[in-house]
């Protein structure tokens, strides 16, 4: 179908000073502080609605083969390409926080549903790298690929529309291209879906769900942005679609992400001169920040590289004002000094990296950047944001690790709240990560692993918020590798790791792998695996135990999850809704009998603790037993016994007491008392409390005068049910 084209905006802010051509660290600090809040306006298109997805004819492969567009080098232009020392290094010193990355009492869960997703040749006859690129929705799993495919499957692996061109959307150019360089968002705040790509010359391209299924119509809309926007990167926020890119700078944008969503003429703004790339917060979960905050970006600063005293992240904020350009603004928010690091693992721009086994073949790490996401979520008492980039200086060989870290703002700022590197060892070089934190505070890391004994593989480490700040668990194999790449090397250029807006607590993980060694015929899987912290944990707070007379029992319960909701079940009933008032339930009448009260939490989210907690008690509210005499026992003697018979059903203490009547005047007996067990009997024998009384009543028997034994049994169970039993027995000779 033809588009309808309108008119956009987009507003570009230059810095000061050009950081590329700075030639001294000095003039790369001083240039950085200061953003002319001066723009100029850029036209570009709103290209209006696409064809439903699910009515496009299936794609074949794209016909791009070898390197897709290279990954531009900023600093070509400068003195010796911008490599300032870092090719060829004798040495390395180990990465300070590497030895203690690895936290030994905590453990990653295993993967549970993996599948493949789109691979070449059909991806792009035979381009690398792939750009593996993906997000989760409520109902759908949306990956990308160069150049640029895009597949849609629902969340049990199944693909339901064959894979597209991103560009068949697009019936103008140059977005009909299939430049390449996608990225998947998905847009937890609205509900909705953002796939976008570069194109030749200088153009961005973006489709927005018109509505929450994927396989819908898209608004579609082509920016020109007057460079070549190379590994541009995409975050969602209240305030915008905020925008990250490589180009004569390392630039920042923000798009109109409230018009983007209505179908409306967009305008964006840009800001030009950053020192290193920058990559933008992006929203995960249920509390986005405010309409009107601006998004965040953060960058990695090495002093030596960079300029400045520390190595360091630093945090920036763009505020914009679609209503008059002018007034938005881009700045530094904060820096924060972290652990020294390798800055690059080979060297700046130096693609020749990584070994991989059973070819001379290496790889690139992309290790001069901030590797993608950098995902923001907000919790009851803190907002956290958390990222990733390659560093040097690990044990293996070139020596490729993770450093990783989480920010923290409980109301005051930011702050560093965590770093680690992450460098479990075997020999591995770890690389192209990919992280996200759930609701529950868990973070998991996903990345390429190679060496030159071991094929590239996809792997993922977890940490949960109680193991030691700065470490993960031991790592896990999402996909072993089954070969190594020997056509090409470009490797990545990215992965990605989200977490599912349903249960916010799954993680969803995509990455390349090869299942034999070839050129470029490489593979990508998806994969999924759950850190069980992440789900309620209930506890049963008060309730009784053991034996109990209450057949109507009160328990009270609460979950680690603020927010949760309860569901009771008495022994195999079904959970239903808890009955008590608050956290509390107070069964229905139950029968004597044991019984098990159980009790699961759903939090926020609706995920179930799958581990419910219980109590085992039982209801006793009479007590199972009797006590019964002779009606005429004979006595012997001078001595007088008078006895009494308990049956127990169940375990009984057992008192017995009494008196003698002999005529007009009563003799008492000494009071017996014996513990009876479940399914036993005992006899309790009664004495005359006195011996002279004894022999009265043995005389009086002798002399043929009748006498009468008058008992009380007193029965009681564990439960402290009593049962009173008054027997009568006749004494004789």
């Amino acid at each position: 179908m033809r588009s309808t084209r309108r008119r956009v905006t987009i507003v570009v802010a230059l810095l000061a000073t050009s950081l590329i051509a700075a030639s001294s660290a000095e003039a790369v600090a001083s240039a950085q502080q200061g953003a002319a809040n001066d723009p100029t306006a850029i036209e570009g298109e709103f290209l209006g609605p696409s064809e439903p997805v699910r009515t496009l004819e299936r794609s074949g492969a794209t016909t791009p083969t070898g390197t897709v567009q290279p990954r531009i080098n900023p600093l070509a232009g400068g003195p010796n390409s911008g490599k300032r020392g870092t090719w060829n290094r004798e040495s390395v010193p180990p990465d300070p926080l590497a030895s203690g990355s690895q936290s030994a009492g905590s453990r990653t869960p295993a993967p549970g549903l993996v599948f493949d997703g789109t691979a070449n040749p059909f991806a792009c006859s035979g381009c690398s790298p792939p750009d593996t690129v993906g997000d989760v929705g409520p109902n759908h799993y949306v990956q990308a690929v160069n150049a640029t495919k895009i597949a849609i499957y629902d969340k049990s692996g199944n693909l339901l529309t064959p894979a597209f061109d991103l560009g068949t959307l697009f019936s103008t150019s140059p977005c009909t291209s299939n430049a390449g360089d996608p990225n998947v968002t998905y847009d937890p705040i609205a509900d909705r879906w953002v796939l976008s790509q570069f194109a030749v010359p200088t153009h961005l391209c973006f489709a927005v769900s018109q509505t929450a299924n994927p396989l819908g119509s898209y608004y579609l809309y082509q920016f020109d942005v007057g460079a070549f926007p190379d590994y541009f990167k995409v975050g969602a926020w209240p305030s915008g679609y905020y925008v990250s890119s490589n180009e004569a700078s390392y630039t920042a944008y923000v798009f109109d992400r409230v018009n983007m969503l209505a179908g409306n003429a967009a305008t964006a703004q840009k800001f030009l001169g950053e020192s290193n790339f920058m990559l933008p917060a992006d929203v995960d979960g249920s509390n986005p920040p405010g309409l009107n905050e601006g998004g965040l970006f953060y960058t990695f600063k090495d002093s030596a590289f960079h300029g400045g005293a520390n190595d360091r992240i630093e945090l920036f904020r763009l505020n914009p004002d679609f209503g008059t350009p002018a007034n938005s603004t881009f700045g530094l928010v904060d820096s924060f000094p972290i652990a020294p690091f390798t800055y690059t693992v080979c060297g700046f721009f130096n693609f020749n990296c990584i070994p991989q086994s059973g070819t001379a073949q290496t790889v690139d790490t992309v290790s001069e950047w901030p590797m993608q996401r950098f995902p923001y979520r907000e919790f009851s008492d803190h907002q956290a944001l958390v990222g990733n980039f390659t560093v040097g200086g690990g044990s293996a060989t070139p020596g490729a690790a993770i450093r990783w870290f989480e920010l923290r703002n409980t109301g005051s700022g930011w702050t560093l709240f965590q770093e680690g590197t992450h460098d479990p060892g075997g020999g591995l070089n770890r690389f192209m990560g990919s992280i996200a934190i759930d609701s529950g505070g868990d973070i998991a890391l996903g990345y390429s692993a190679s060496s030159a004994t071991s094929f590239p593989s996809i792997r993922y480490a977890t940490r949960t918020p109680g193991d030691p700040p700065g470490t993960l668990g031991a790592e896990q194999v999402m996909q072993a590798g089954g070969g190594s790449q020997t056509g090409s090397n470009r490797w990545g250029d990215y992965s990605a790791m989200s977490v599912d807006p349903v249960t916010e607590c799954d993680f969803w993980y995509t990455n390349e792998y090869y299942s034999a060694s070839s050129a470029t015929s490489w593979k990508t899987a998806i994969g999924t695996f759950l850190d069980p912290s992440c789900l309620p944990d209930t506890t049963i707070d008060s309730g009784p135990t053991g034996v109990i007379r209450d057949n109507t029992p009160t328990f009270t319960f609460s979950s680690d999850k603020a927010g949760s909701t309860f569901e009771c079940r008495i022994d195999s009933d079904p959970f239903a809704g808890c009955s008590g008032p608050g956290d509390s339930d107070t069964t229905a009448a139950l029968p004597d009998g044991p019984h098990t009260f159980a009790v699961r939490a759903s939090d926020a989210a609706s995920n179930l603790d799958p581990s419910p907690a219980t109590r085992a008690f039982t209801v006793d509210t009479k007590v199972e037993g009797s006590a019964s005499a002779k009606g005429k026992q004979k006595q012997k003697g001078k001595k007088i016994v008078v006895k009494a018979k308990v049956k127990a059903g169940e375990d009984l203490e057992a008192k017995a007491s009494g008196k003698v009547k002999l005529g007009k005047k009563s003799y008492k007996l000494k009071p017996a008392a014996k513990s009876v067990s479940s399914g036993k009997q005992k006899n309790l024998k009664l004495k005359p409390k006195k011996s002279k009384d004894a022999k009265k009543i043995a005389k009086a028997l002798k002399q043929g005068k009748k006498a009468k034994a008058k008992l009380t049994v007193k029965l009681t169970d564990e439960a402290g049910n009593k049962k009173t039993t008054k027997l009568s027995v006749k004494l004789k000779r």
